[in-house]
């Protein structure tokens, strides 16, 4: 059996987090049950009713620094963005692909300190890093007898149930107040979402490159990622997780990411580091070769076929596009208006995916919040990932204070 153009996406010939030369990548990175665990602890949480109709039963995989207080009032909450998941904090190894995504903020007299918080960090509904979503176990068999996945029949999700499940963990965990819930990007998303769905049980929220609602241009940028994974031939309309290595939705799931990272990053910063430098070795003139810059989309497309799952990467986009604080509710400025928590709102100055206007209008409409810090980066929306050096200590003082 031959495998597709494109299937080992290893003979780009990256190195780091990339498939090895030679290496078929298999039809799903999701974590299994059955796999390493690594940090992670799970909680069985029940039925949970869905926003849009249904329900599902959902288990959530996450991770936890520090000591629960006796008065379990101390926990902060870190929820992560789109492709992130539990692992905020440690090494990559057994059971972690990557390495922790906010080391620098999470840990012993680091900003968020856990010598004084216990510090909570779920993956999402709907992920694919041990909570339920797509790659889990339906328990339904298929035709040939074999557990069958939820693939394509995992229901519709948006960021409230996603808050709900994760309301389902801290009441399963028995804690009583959250000193913060903090998140970027989709992560952020929820941290409002908290701030309105659950105003008593949150003192301080920080909701950092997010928006109160996904916009049509936001919208836009997300279908054709949709659109890249749906139409990749290996996709089967959802049902590949019993295809052989190499057989999975990796091109469409790579080009994808491809979109998504080139609206994570600003056009600065990719002309200052790539410009129009050809990859080594390499021609485009004539259609030969690639420029650096593609090289480095291929690369982070590559990466992110290793460690995760393309359906839970439509779910998720879906959940995205969904977002908007004011349905139901009366519109942004009375959704907004509700959240009693104390807020620290974080733009990215040269974020070309959430708009720093976008941050400057949260912290218009949350009444307990101050003005917007902005961080200053030439990175983008991914600037919140990486600027550790301003965030920091703006969290620090946040929760001092």
């Amino acid at each position: 059996m031959t495998g597709p153009a494109g299937a080992n996406l290893a003979d780009a010939g990256f190195e780091g987090n990339a498939p090895a030369p030679g290496q078929l990548v298999p039809a799903s990175g999701a974590w299994r049950e059955g796999d390493p665990p690594g940090h992670r602890q799970f909680a069985q949480l029940g039925w949970l009713e869905l926003e849009r109709g249904g329900r599902i039963e959902a288990a959530c995989a996450f991770e936890t620094w520090g000591e629960l207080n006796a008065q379990r009032d101390n926990a902060v909450l870190v929820v992560h963005a789109l492709t992130g998941d539990s692992h905020i904090c440690g090494d990559a190894g057994p059971g972690h692909p990557t390495a922790g995504w906010w080391t620098d903020l999470i840990g012993p007299g680091a900003p968020v300190d856990t010598g004084r918080y216990f510090v909570l960090a779920p993956n999402v509904l709907g992920g694919c890093q041990g909570t339920t979503g797509p790659a889990s176990l339906s328990g339904k068999l298929d035709d040939a007898a074999r557990p069958l996945p939820y693939g394509p029949r995992f229901p519709y999700i948006t960021v409230r149930d996603q808050v709900r499940l994760e309301q389902a963990l801290v009441d399963h965990l028995g804690i009583k107040r959250l000193a913060l819930v903090i998140g970027g990007s989709m992560g952020g998303m929820r941290v409002l979402e908290w701030g309105i769905m659950a105003p008593e049980l949150v003192e301080r929220i920080a909701p950092i490159a997010t928006t109160a609602k996904s916009t049509a241009d936001q919208i836009a940028w997300a279908h054709a990622q949709i659109s890249a994974i749906r139409n990749d031939p290996n996709f089967l309309g959802g049902d590949y997780y019993f295809q052989p290595d190499g057989f999975g939705p990796h091109v469409g799931l790579g080009i994808a990411r491809q979109i998504a990272h080139t609206t994570y990053r600003s056009a600065a910063e990719l002309e200052d580091r790539f410009g129009r430098e050809p990859q080594a070795g390499e021609e485009p003139l004539g259609g030969g070769g690639r420029y650096a810059v593609a090289s480095y989309l291929e690369h982070h497309a590559a990466k992110l076929a290793l460690r995760f799952d393309a359906n839970s990467y439509i779910t998720l986009t879906d959940a995205l596009c969904s977002h908007d604080v004011g349905r139901g509710r009366g519109g942004l400025a009375a959704a907004l208006g509700q959240i009693q928590a104390r807020a620290l709102v974080v733009g990215v100055d040269s974020d070309r995916l959430y708009l720093p206007r976008e941050a400057a209008e949260l912290s218009d409409l949350i009444p307990g919040a101050g003005p917007v810090q902005v961080v200053h980066s030439d990175y983008g929306h991914d600037g919140f990932l990486i600027e550790f050096a301003q965030l920091g200590p703006v969290i620090k003082e946040f929760l001092e204070t």
